[in-house]
């Protein structure tokens, strides 16, 4: 069931969904969850706040300021990948309870269907 195209404007609100029973009904079984009908009203509730919310980020002036992706300049915490040295292969394989050709040897899973 998929009520998306289908929702009429909030033209009180000027938002492109209005948070109806049908969508709270759509929500619930998107989500796989029951419902109780005060479950039910708390969530709209909750939905229509953020909406409101939503409203007014949409009216702050934006104008000159830039876009972005994410709010701090650094994005990227990983590391430059960069060749290095690696621990001594005989020395992992010591502990090892079973080893074939320098590599550890492990019981095959098994995959009941």
């Amino acid at each position: 069931m998929n009520i998306w195209h289908t929702l009429e404007p909030a033209a009180e609100r000027g938002t492109g969904m209005q948070i109806d029973e049908r969508l709270i009904n759509y929500l619930e079984e998107l989500s796989c969850l029951a419902l109780s009908d005060e479950e039910k009203r708390r969530i709209s509730g909750d939905l229509e706040k953020i909406l409101r919310y939503m409203e007014r980020l949409g009216e702050l002036d934006t104008a000159g300021v830039p876009g972005r992706s994410h709010p701090f300049d650094n994005v990227s915490t990983y590391r430059h990948d960069e060749a290095a040295a690696s621990f001594d292969r005989g020395l992992i394989l010591k502990n090892a309870p079973h080893m074939d050709g320098g590599m550890f040897v492990a019981p095959k899973a098994r995959v009941e269907s």
